[in-house]
């Protein structure tokens, strides 16, 4: 079985989110789409309202799992017999910054990282972009799957 974490804090998750793991459904039997606990980090939404919000856009999709998660990614793909973790690159930045993490990944562990290049037309949105909206009274939803309702 091909098993994919795709890790992240998802706060919330967007519409690029959304894009990278429903195209790589494709690609792998299943995703762990797996939510990092970082105790230093200061999130907008709580842990169980991202869960929530990720769990009702896949309702119904068997082949995705949502699970929470803290330390390396790489000892929680370990736990989870994932052999691929999953990441979506927006732009140069985000490529070199996860290239560093993918071989550090690499070094450290048999797990390979997947990229995908999020969607031309959503390529544009981020979690802080999102919040950075809803901190400001914006219309947020054209951001965020439906199931982000604040």
């Amino acid at each position: 079985m091909k098993r994919a974490v795709f890790p992240g804090s998802f706060d919330p998750i967007t519409l690029g989110h959304y894009d990278i793991i429903e195209r790589g459904l494709g690609l792998f039997d299943e995703i762990i789409i797996a939510i990092g606990v970082n105790a230093d980090k200061k999130y907008m939404f709580s842990l169980d309202d991202r869960k929530a919000f990720i769990e009702k856009a896949f309702e119904g999709e068997r082949k995705i799992k949502v699970m929470t998660y803290s330390g390396l990614t790489i000892d929680f793909c370990q736990e989870q017999d994932a052999s691929f973790i999953l990441r979506g690159l927006r732009n140069p930045a985000d490529f070199e910054f996860e290239k560093a993490i993918a071989h550090t990944n690499r070094k450290l562990s048999l797990i390979e990282t997947v990229f995908l290049l999020t969607s031309s037309g959503k390529s544009y949105i981020s979690s802080s972009i999102v919040r950075d909206v809803i901190r400001n009274n914006g219309d947020y939803t054209s951001l965020v799957p439906d199931t982000v309702r604040i």
